[in-house]
């Protein structure tokens, strides 16, 4: 995506910048240079030694352009309602989640313990926030900070205490009556991941799922009421091999990928070579991508800042409203997960106006997954129960002449 100073350029590493530069357009076109580059070997590059948190570097992932696309389109658009990846172990979904790390854009945050935001005191009055930031916001101090984008594992163990919150043990040891919030509440204006969605218990996938849904979700203990904002990225991954997910959590889900190994020796042969450079010498390999990961970075926050302005056109509208009918899906969910990763697709590629070529992009991620053959057959036989009711009616109890069924 071109930035206020033009296209963006990049070179291979170890090279003149002027002997070998590539203009870059959009994310796509930056995923496609990164994943066709050549890897230099680090065998004889020495580590040292320290313990980092380093993620593998998002574009040092080999092949899966798909899964690619659809875990960025996610993070530049969060009304896509999230993705699940769904494929056998060992295809890198874990992997991939955990390097966006470094792509996540820069958020707001509170600086407050409470998480009090300036919104608390636009929706709910100066009484909705601390003491100590009402007497910030009425010397015009700022209430929150920039601060990067955060990844939040769900453990599998977790229980759902941990997941929205509980009683605050330290308070009541001094006999106060106290909520400390859960995971979802560390959770917002983040990516939470849930690895292994489908094992997880069904009281804590519903209310992960809930506070998805309206941003927000609240704790009662007894006298004590918190409501806690909840508005994240949410991504998942399963391995089919160790069950299903139930249909009504598997449609809360907006884009839906299928991961599959690596089908060509070649490729499966250079995930070898960077998997093995990583875990001998971390540092040296994500530097290896860190221009480039900076340009992916600047251009994910680019795209959510143009995300506004990108309109979809009417015959755009009605092309995606027949392929969701065509395709047999009831869900509402399914033109909203659609029209929105088409926007976010076309912001990523600074435009402002979806095409149909959006739609085909993104619609297999968003339809795929959503049918449902129960239910298929079940409108089947209610058609033909109707039907023979209808007959049954006509012969002992015939329609009046100039009824309403027949003005409608």
């Amino acid at each position: 995506m071109p930035t206020d100073s033009g296209p963006i350029t990049t070179s291979e590493p170890g090279k003149d910048p002027e002997e070998k530069q590539v203009t870059v357009q959009s994310l796509r076109e930056l995923i496609d240079i990164i994943t066709g580059r050549r890897f230099q070997d680090l065998h004889d590059q020495e580590d040292a030694g320290l313990a980092e948190v380093l993620p593998f570097p998002f574009l040092a992932l080999v092949g899966q352009l798909e899964m690619k696309l659809a875990l960025l389109i996610a993070v530049i658009n969060p009304l896509v309602n999230g993705v699940l990846l769904v494929g056998p172990r060992g295809t890198g979904k874990t992997t991939i989640v955990r390097s966006l790390i470094d792509l996540l854009p820069y958020v707001q945050r509170s600086t407050c313990h409470y998480g009090c935001t300036p919104e608390d005191i636009e929706t709910g009055g100066i009484d909705a926030v601390c003491p100590d930031c009402a007497k910030k916001y009425a010397q015009g101090l700022p209430l929150t900070k920039k601060d990067r984008g955060r990844l939040v594992e769900l453990p599998l163990n977790a229980r759902l205490e941990d997941v929205i919150g509980g009683w605050d043990e330290r308070a009541m040891a001094h006999n106060q009556f106290r909520l400390r919030s859960g995971i979802l509440k560390q959770a917002d204006q983040n990516v939470l991941y849930i690895d292994e969605v489908n094992l997880l218990s069904d009281d804590i996938i519903n209310a992960i799922l809930d506070a998805a849904a309206q941003g927000s979700y609240t704790v009662r203990r007894g006298p004590v009421t918190n409501t806690y904002r909840a508005r994240f990225t949410l991504i998942g991954s399963m391995n089919p091999e160790e069950g299903s997910l139930r249909p009504q959590i598997m449609d809360r889900f907006g884009l839906r990928i299928i991961v599959q190994g690596l089908l060509k020796p070649d490729e499966r042969l250079e995930a070898y070579h960077r998997s093995r450079a990583y875990r001998l010498n971390p540092r040296g390999t994500v530097s290896q991508f860190a221009f480039e990961t900076e340009l992916a970075r600047d251009e994910i926050q680019a795209a959510r800042n143009l995300l506004p302005q990108v309109a979809i056109p009417k015959h755009v509208e009605q092309a995606g409203t027949q392929l969701v009918q065509r395709f047999g899906i009831d869900s509402l969910r399914a033109e909203i997960t659609l029209f929105e990763a088409a926007r976010a697709y076309a912001a990523s590629d600074a435009r402002t106006e979806v095409t149909l070529q959006d739609l085909r992009v993104v619609a297999p991620m968003a339809l795929r997954l959503r049918q449902s053959p129960f239910m298929i057959k079940y409108f089947e036989q209610q058609n033909e129960e109707e039907q023979k009711l209808n007959r049954i009616l006509d012969t002992i109890i015939p329609a009046e002449e100039g009824s309403n069924d027949e003005k409608a």
